[in-house]
């Protein structure tokens, strides 16, 4: 059975144009989905076949939104969880796990981190260049407030409110709200 990174390489094969190599995962993935759905929705073949199926055509559907960055394995379950909870809602099941098989559920799960990253670059992205480099170097680089200030000519306090400032407006970007643009008193980097 192919591993998480072979999965990933015959994924981004199968974008480039390999069609021989988009057929392997597709079939590499038929079991890997059955044991997921299985888990989650007991044996009932009809309605665990229904479910593969439904994600493999999501998948193929869905292929030119993969982020070529990001990995296969996390894009895929987010896929496949999103087709369970329309399978639940469709039939009104709730889902429910033995606690006998909790080895099996513990499975390396990625796609919090993915969201993550992901979440955290469209946030960045409406930062003008200056107020990307400071929430960038203190929140995400760790790099303190007064070497930042040193090497921006910017003191300390306006560094903290740029930084104050950009983490709000991605915030509000994130759920979709307009930020607002107030300068902070005595002037602003850039926002």
């Amino acid at each position: 059975m192919p591993t998480d990174p072979d999965l990933n390489a015959l994924f981004l094969a199968g974008l480039d144009g390999d069609a021989r190599a988009y057929a392997r995962l597709l079939h590499a993935l038929r079991p890997r989905l059955q044991a997921f759905f299985a888990r989650r929705i007991g044996r009932d073949a009809g309605e665990v076949e229904d479910l593969v199926q439904e994600t493999l055509i999501a998948i193929h559907t869905k292929r030119a939104t993969f982020d070529r960055s990001q990995p296969f394995g996390a894009w895929l379950f987010a896929i496949a969880r999103y087709k369970l909870v329309d399978h639940f809602r469709r039939t009104g099941r709730r889902a429910q796990a033995s606690l006998d098989d909790a080895g099996e559920l513990a499975v390396a799960d990625e796609s919090a981190a993915s969201d993550a990253r992901a979440d955290v670059a469209r946030g960045l992205a409406v930062l003008s260049p200056r107020t990307r480099e400071l929430v960038q170097g203190v929140k995400l680089d760790g790099t303190p407030v007064a070497e930042l200030a040193a090497r921006t000519g910017l003191s300390e306090g306006a560094v903290k409110v740029a930084v104050h400032r950009g983490v709000a407006r991605m915030a509000a970007a994130l759920r979709g709200v307009p930020a607002s643009k107030d300068a902070p008193p005595g002037g602003s980097p850039d926002e």
